[in-house]
């Protein structure tokens, strides 16, 4: 078969593993058209920005329409510390396993992070140790400019809406429609192409003398109605800021007093990043985008972003974005970098079109693997319930990554904080706090399997686990029903540390043979779909608030019930208590609150509160971030 071997290249490990910044800036990138040239891309299939990034259009999938897919992989993992378990690198060791060890064709698909945790207190999101995506510093901070998009086409979003109850306060009908459909010398009127949409959608249908318009119909076309407080959409921008969560607008002279209170999101929360994470073509995204649903008007009608005849400008300013970003491993496997919605509000996986572009970009024998934010119970749930659903695309195999601490927190142990030092539980031998903790494997095995794709477990190593403790966990997952699970340390080796791994993923994908299934069929009704969720979390039942039993009502009488469930929860449980370890059983589970993202395509019920808006802690991570000024190179990022 052939290969991309031109690619790879051969690290020099060292022991202890130095900063994943320092490792980092040890390896000097492959130019980006080297990578794409392996790829068999020419020149006309992408678009470079700089000399280790480039843009892959989306000619590209429909260039390669019928060309045979390769294998499809989802990582996934337990619920984590708030130090989190290694998902991500383990995507790039696995990664780099299958390519430059194994000799497969192999394809990295991730989300790009926000800046916010960047600079705040998790740090990156380009793997870590020798399992990194490189530039590591580009990756991290504006890499191709697609979050700056989202938040420029949020925020012209959010000023239009403002906008337009300022102006339908101040104007008569007439006047408002005059305004907006100004008439020309020859006596006609000038209809923007998103406005013939509005007329369609409200039934009214145009003369051929648009001033014969009946004056109810004026009204309805021109006048929005928006009712203040329905209004969903908040500025956002990426920027861990808690002194954003809370705003009043509009108390300028000039507003004449329209002030309300709303708030900022960080960037990656709006509701456009969800969009690109799901869209699977231009014309797609521009229908998604359109059809975003901002607020109601004071009679209780979802009033959409092509209500406010914004569709097609927002569509403009994210034409470049739907592009997905190809990078580099530290071994010169390719990566596609797209997309980076929330994991709690959203469903927290990288994009549909760059899984496709690379499916096809490996063909038959090849790997896309791609990573589900937190744990199963949220990223890997969505991942099949709502991201499988659009794309239509089906996995093989399932990875679930697990740590001997985060087991051993599940079985009882002392609390983890981040910034604060580990307890003695987690640094030295507990066997039997690693047994008990293993119910939370068991649970996220079993959940995953509900799918039919077959689970491979992925035991991230760490210096202070002891065989004993490894074996533990090998033997809970298989009796678990897991179809292997493996010891790996490709933090520490790189690629070569997930060899293992490698060829457990490929022995599971060859060896699949369930067709895929999912959690909840679409046609049942909102809370029937919510009770599927919950009852795979462990809960007995479903309570809901007045708000929450009266968003459902409204939802399901504007004829959203058919979309699927985000559910937006805690990813320190599988329960609303973050406090809950280990997998709870016999809860019922709060609904404090439902929403919904229409142009994304999901309902999203809130359980407990979500920030959407993170704050910085005493010590962000910028302390440490700086460059060197006579090399030019960035320092201290994490």
């Amino acid at each position: 078969m052939e290969t991309w071997s031109k690619t790879i290249r051969k690290l020099d490990v060292l022991s202890p593993v130095p900063t994943d910044i320092d490792i980092a800036n040890s390896v000097t990138p492959l130019p980006i058209s080297d990578i794409a040239d392996s790829l068999n891309l020419s020149s006309n299939h992408y678009d470079l920005y700089g000399k280790y990034k480039a843009k892959v259009l989306l000619s590209v999938a429909d260039e390669l329409e019928d060309s045979t897919d390769g294998y499809y992989v989802v990582v996934a993992g337990i619920t984590p510390t708030p130090l989190g378990e290694g998902k991500s690198t383990t995507t790039v060791g696995l990664c780099q396993a299958l390519g430059a060890f194994l000799d497969k064709k192999v394809f990295t698909c991730i989300r790009q992070p926000s800046q916010g945790p960047t600079f705040g207190i998790k740090g990156g999101a380009a793997g870590g140790g020798y399992s990194q995506v490189i530039p590591m510093d580009e990756f991290n901070l504006h890499l191709t400019g697609d979050i700056h998009a989202i938040t420029a086409a949020n925020n012209l979003l959010a000023a239009a809406i403002d906008t337009r109850i300022f102006h339908e306060a101040s104007q008569s009908d007439k006047a408002l429609f005059n305004r907006l459909c100004p008439l020309n010398k020859d006596g006609t009127r000038s209809f923007a192409k998103v406005m013939l949409k509005r007329f369609e959608k409200l039934g009214i249908s145009i003369p051929e003398n648009h001033n014969d318009l009946t004056p109810d119909e004026i009204r309805r076309f021109a006048r929005l109605d928006i009712d203040p407080e329905s209004i969903t959409w908040h500025r956002v921008m990426d920027v861990n800021d808690r002194f954003l969560r809370k705003i009043t607008v509009g108390q300028g002279p000039n507003e004449k007093e329209m002030f309300r209170e709303t708030c900022f999101d960080i960037s990656v929360a709006s509701e456009i990043m969800a969009v690109l994470a799901l869209t699977t073509s231009l014309a797609d995204m521009r229908d998604r985008l359109g059809r975003m649903v901002v607020g109601n008007s004071k009679a209780g009608e979802p009033i959409t972003a092509d209500d406010l005849g914004i569709g097609g400008a927002l569509t403009v300013l994210m034409k470049d974005a739907i592009n997905p970003t190809l990078m580099q491993t530290l071994e010169g496997t390719p990566v596609l970098v797209h997309a980076g919605p929330f994991a709690n509000i959203a469903h927290g996986n990288s994009s549909i079109v760059a899984d496709k572009i690379a499916l096809k970009l490996v063909g038959p024998g090849g790997f896309v693997v791609t990573e589900a934010g937190f744990g199963a119970d949220i990223g890997a749930e969505k991942f099949m319930n709502i991201k499988c659903r659009y794309s239509g695309l089906v996995p093989q195999c399932a990875v679930i990554v697990a740590t001997v601490r985060a087991l051993k927190m599940h079985g009882g142990g002392p609390e983890v904080v981040a910034g604060r030092p580990l307890d003695h539980a987690y640094l030295s031998e507990n066997v039997g706090l690693v047994e008990a903790g293993c119910v939370n494997l068991a649970k996220h095995i079993s959940n995953t399997k509900i799918y039919g794709v077959n689970v491979v477990v992925a035991v991230n190593m760490f210096s202070t686990d002891s065989q004993a403790e490894l074996d533990v966990v090998k033997t809970a997952a298989m009796a678990a029903g897991a179809f292997d699970a493996v010891i790996c340390t490709h933090h520490a080796h790189g690629g070569k540390g997930a060899i293992e791994l490698g060829i457990a993923v490929q022995s599971a994908c060859e060896r699949q043979s369930e067709a895929m299934r999912f959690l909840y069929p679409l046609d049942i009704s909102i809370k029937e779909k919510i009770y599927a969720i919950a009852k795979s979390y462990g809960a007995v039942g479903v309570e809901y608030s007045d708000q929450a039993e009266k968003q459902i009502e409204m939802y399901t009488k504007q004829g959203f019930s058919d979309l699927p469930i985000c559910m937006a929860k805690t990813q320190y449980s599988f329960s609303h208590n973050p406090s809950q370890k280990g997998a709870p059983s016999g809860f019922i589970l709060p609904i404090r609150d439902v929403r919904a993202s229409i142009g994304a395509g999901f309902i999203y019920p809130l359980v407990g509160t979500m920030s959407t808006m993170p704050g910085l802690p005493t010590r962000p991570c910028f302390f440490d971030i700086d460059i060197d000024l006579a090399t030019g190179k960035v320092v201290g990022l994490s």
